[in-house]
């Protein structure tokens, strides 16, 4: 036995180094070899995968003029990157979310939401250089490739050791830690080549330290408070911190002056930009999930938490026991649509009939979806779902409702299930359907007072001040000078 274990244990090594020296790979930005097992082909193929669904799940934000700044700063910061054969891509997305990203190939997608938050070109031009960042440094690949070493070890120690085996559970943990480690890393080199290509292009890297104040804010009156070592982020104060550092050392380095920061003219582009959800995509009012460009609308469970998005409208009871889900069928007939569900998520129908829903044609069905074919019966009842499904036709659209569940809690949820999907209807009245959202409008400050001041003149309700003061990153005792712009917002109808 000792022989054996130690043979295969010599094999695992030999494959492992082989391995190894078949697949490192020199990084463009250290200069140095790193394990890469994911090549640039398969980089760019990623990317080119992975964006129409991202534009499908979030949708594209249209605003000809903010997309040409974008581009434009974005392709002149790929230009002098570490990988400027690279054809970058730049979305804006439709989404109040706070974020900005990146997928492999170039792919880089900013929401609305961080665009509304930023307050001038420096900071905006610091993000876009985290995120070229991450493309020129491989992380992704990288990331990709380390999970392919260290799973590959993991396995091969499981194999050839009865004390790793026994340690599994515990080796799964350290892992993961390991790979929030190798986050943190990302994250932080990204910061450094987000100082370093801002300032090559000209913008004064101090506002991007400066922006991570309002991403920090924003987590304290989210309520989120995450320790650095479980997370994938490096703490926005310790970054704050760091990157002013970094920004004085390439500002010295590059001798770089007379750096832009061109806080009005950024303003005044984002004068008007949507801010918050888009009622017009859909919004919760009274219970009720109106959507208003398709004229529908549909009781919400109370106290259920919503998630929309253009491509799903996600609900879930707060015990986290149920889960309701409204997607679009491509079908064009009830029968088609049936089929193709049933197919599609691998369903065993229990029974179906022919319906109607508020005189639309529909079709209902009640279904399984095992998740364990190894269990015992009585086991895999219990882990089980069942899924109650309405397919609902209207103006040319099927619309699919899911409701999930386990099979032994179906019953307690079945009446909630039918309460929403048998009342979908049509939306006719006109002041659920003549909806506005809440726009970004730019100020300007005619006196010198405070931003607290400046925002009571202006009659803005107390409550939602300090969201201005995070808006703006400043507090509402910060000093403002006549003529000076700040963003304010103009509340829709709703």
């Amino acid at each position: 036995m000792y022989r054996i274990k130690s043979n295969l244990c010599a094999l695992a090594a030999t494959l492992i180094l082989a391995l190894l020296f078949q697949a490192c790979a020199v990084n463009p930005v250290t200069g140095k070899k790193e394990l890469m097992f994911v090549s640039e082909a398969q980089e760019l193929a990623m990317g080119q995968q992975s964006d129409p669904g991202i534009i499908a799940n979030f949708g594209l934000y249209n605003d000809e003029a903010l997309q040409a700044f974008i581009n434009e700063k974005g392709k002149q910061m790929g230009a002098i990157s570490h990988r400027p054969h690279l054809d970058y891509k730049f979305r804006i997305l439709d989404s109040p979310v706070v974020n900005a990203f990146a997928v492999p190939g170039g792919y880089i997608y900013f929401t609305r939401g961080i665009m509304a938050h930023f307050n001038n070109e420096a900071e905006f031009a610091g993000v876009l250089g985290h995120e070229i960042g991450h493309i020129t440094a491989r992380h992704s690949a990288a990331q990709i490739s380390k999970q392919q070493l260290y799973g590959g070890l993991f396995v091969a120690g499981m194999i050839v050791s009865e004390d790793f085996r026994q340690l599994s559970e515990l080796g799964s943990q350290a892992l993961g830690l390991l790979f929030l480690k190798f986050g943190r890393d990302d994250e932080s080199q990204s910061d450094e080549l987000g100082v370093d290509y801002s300032t090559q292009i000209g913008y004064d890297s101090h506002e991007m330290a400066n922006f991570f104040n309002v991403l920090h804010r924003i987590q304290q009156k989210a309520g989120v408070n995450i320790p650095t070592f479980q997370s994938t982020h490096p703490d926005p104060v310790d970054r704050f911190n760091k990157v002013h550092e970094m920004s004085d050392a390439y500002q010295a380095a590059y001798n770089a002056t007379n750096l832009k920061v061109n806080r009005d003219s950024y303003l005044r582009m984002i004068d008007g930009m949507v801010y918050g959800e888009d009622p017009r995509q859909g919004y919760v009012k009274y219970n009720t999930f109106f959507h208003p460009e398709l004229r529908f609308h549909f009781p919400v469970p109370p106290q259920w938490q919503i998630v929309n998005s253009p491509q799903m409208v996600q609900m879930a009871s707060t015990d986290g026991k149920a889960l309701m889900l409204l997607t679009l069928s491509q079908q064009k007939t009830l029968q088609a649509a049936a089929q193709e569900t049933v197919e599609q998520d691998g369903l065993q129908v229990i029974e179906a009939t022919e319906t109607n829903v508020n005189g639309l044609p529909a079709y209902a069905m009640i279904s399984t979806l095992a998740q364990n074919e190894q269990q015992t019966s009585q086991q895999q009842q219990q882990q089980d779902l069942r899924i109650l499904t309405y397919l609902i036709q209207y103006n040319d659209l099927i619309y699919r409702f899911h409701g999930l569940t386990r099979t032994p809690d179906f019953n307690a949820y079945y009446r909630i299930f039918t309460n929403t999907m048998a009342n979908f209807d049509r939306l006719t009245d006109p002041a659920r359907i003549n909806v506005t959202p809440d726009v970004i409008q730019i100020a300007q400050v005619a006196r010198a007072e405070t931003l607290g001041s400046a925002l009571g003149r202006m009659r803005l309700p107390r409550e939602g001040m300090e969201e201005m003061a995070i808006l703006n990153n400043m507090q509402l005792n910060t000093p403002l000078q006549p003529g000076m712009l700040i963003k304010t917002i103009k509340r829709g109808k709703k």
